[in-house]
């Protein structure tokens, strides 16, 4: 059988998403407990992977169990088994054609800043700080230059082995509550540090330091160097990730 499961975890202690050899990973203490659990070996398949630090709110992933156990009772006792910064929130069984990577429609992550010349010690996990003045609605103006499809090659860390850069943007909100700024971003997919690039970018550009115009000029050229810095990675987070059918969204 197949279940796929949602899963909201604190990145702050992981080296990311995906297992590896000499670091702790989201997907090493769910296989773990997943497999202590159901008495086999579990191999969870993810929408994608999440860097070191990241967050998330509504990770989907997959796995093949030869269990009849339902599944509320899988995440009860899984849950029991786990770190208090991981938890599985939803858990269903799906059809076995069903893939937690292949079939994603759209994701939405969100990046969380706040302005001001003290850090805030309650924040610092989970935003990052930006200097004063920031000029929010020219932020604004150059996010909606990136909504639509377009070639993303210049808001792309080197490094990744991507066949393709072309993405298509469904949203990009830039929100400001008090002295915070929240971006949310919707795509059918993401290049690698492509939202922290993005938010560093349009940051610079509230600040005076880019014109607006550079949005255009880094989409046209795919040049990297026009754009601002990539951003650290506490103030992401993948907010949920939806699948073409009622039944596998989140």
């Amino acid at each position: 059988m197949r279940y796929a499961i949602t899963v909201e975890y604190d990145g702050t202690g992981y080296s990311g998403w995906q297992r590896q050899l000499n670091a702790l990973s989201v997907q090493q203490v769910l296989e773990d407990a997943l497999s202590d659990f159901l008495k086999e070996k579990i191999v969870l398949h993810a929408s994608g992977r999440t860097d070191r630090g990241v967050h998330a709110a509504g990770q989907t992933a997959h796995f093949d169990t030869l269990s009849e156990i339902p599944a509320h009772k899988i995440r009860f006792a899984v849950n029991s088994m786990l770190p208090e910064d991981v938890r599985i929130i939803d858990m269903r069984r799906v059809s076995c054609d069903f893939h937690a990577q292949y079939d994603v429609v759209s994701k939405t992550y969100s990046y969380k800043m706040y302005v001001g010349n003290t850090l805030s010690p309650l924040r610092r996990l989970y935003y990052t700080r930006v200097l004063p003045p920031v000029d929010v609605d020219a932020m604004r103006r150059a996010a909606a230059k990136l909504v639509g499809t377009h070639d993303f090659k210049a808001f792309c860390s080197t490094g990744s082995s991507i066949k393709t850069t072309v993405r298509t943007l469904y949203a990009l909100d830039v929100a400001s509550d008090g002295d915070e700024i929240i971006l949310t971003v919707t795509g059918n997919g993401f290049l690698y540090n492509m939202v922290r690039i993005i938010a560093g970018t349009l940051v610079f550009i509230g600040k005076g330091k880019l014109p607006e115009e550079n949005i255009d000029r880094m989409l046209a050229t795919g040049e990297r160097k026009l754009g601002g810095k990539t951003f650290p990675a506490c103030a992401l987070t993948l907010e949920r990730v939806l699948y073409p059918d009622t039944e596998n969204k989140n």
